[in-house]
């Protein structure tokens, strides 16, 4: 019987898409605007979900934008840059998930504030399968967006486990927000910002090659420390 689980980011934690994202969205202000944005200017609204991402650099530059046609936009984009280059999964994430999937104690689940259109050929691109995950959360179906803890509760839900025997792996300050806010346990990757800005987390590591399943579960057993 599963007792605990592993809660999965998507952008900068199965895959390193930040770079794409960040690329796909400057094309998309410069087509639809004509307006010249920088790549950094994204970062502050990373794990934000697709609609806060783009409207956050909007309002920095006083750019009146249409939401939905400028996402949609982004996403055609994100693809054909996809298309290109096929993104592999981050350095670990196999190798976790395949481990979880020997283990009878383990559930696992996805919860991307990213549209499901736009997310699920990103994960199936990386080789995993949709159906090793017992649960599958993405922004088209919560209300709010990290870093409120919706999503996360959501997840712990639905996997029928209380929030505090889930490990969320995030990699954005807004991720990690979210994470602790809903009371999971959180492991931190560095990558999209800096161990610094991360520092919530109960844990930052590099990258999820670190990890195995014995020291997670050390985390999910042991206190929660206070932040």
């Amino acid at each position: 019987m599963a007792t605990w689980a592993l809660v999965f980011d998507v952008d900068g934690v199965i895959a390193d898409t930040e770079a794409l994202n960040a690329t796909a969205s400057v094309e998309m202000f410069r087509q639809l605007y004509g307006v010249e944005v920088k790549p950094e200017d994204f970062r502050p609204f990373i794990g934000t979900g697709d609609e806060r991402y783009v409207e956050g650099v909007a309002e920095k530059y006083g750019v009146k934008i249409d939401t939905q046609a400028a996402v949609a936009r982004r996403a055609e984009n994100f693809f054909k840059l996809l298309a290109e280059k096929p993104l592999p999964a981050a350095p670990g994430v196999l190798e976790l998930v395949s481990e979880a999937r020997q283990s009878a104690e383990v559930k696992l689940a996805i919860a991307t504030s990213g549209q499901a259109a736009k997310q699920l050929p990103v994960i199936e691109g990386t080789k995993l399968k949709l159906e090793w995950f017992d649960v599958i959360i993405t922004g088209d179906v919560v209300t709010r967006k990290k870093p409120d803890p919706q999503i996360y509760l959501l997840a712990a839900q639905k996997l029928g486990l209380p929030p505090q025997r889930c490990i969320v792996i995030e990699d954005a300050p807004a991720g990690v927000q979210a994470a602790i806010a809903a009371g999971c346990r959180c492991v931190a990757v560095t990558g999209s910002v800096d161990a610094g800005q991360l520092a919530d987390a109960d844990l930052v590591v590099d990258t999820l090659a670190e990890l195995n399943l014995d020291k997670l579960r050390e985390l999910v057993d042991s206190p929660r420390r206070r932040v």
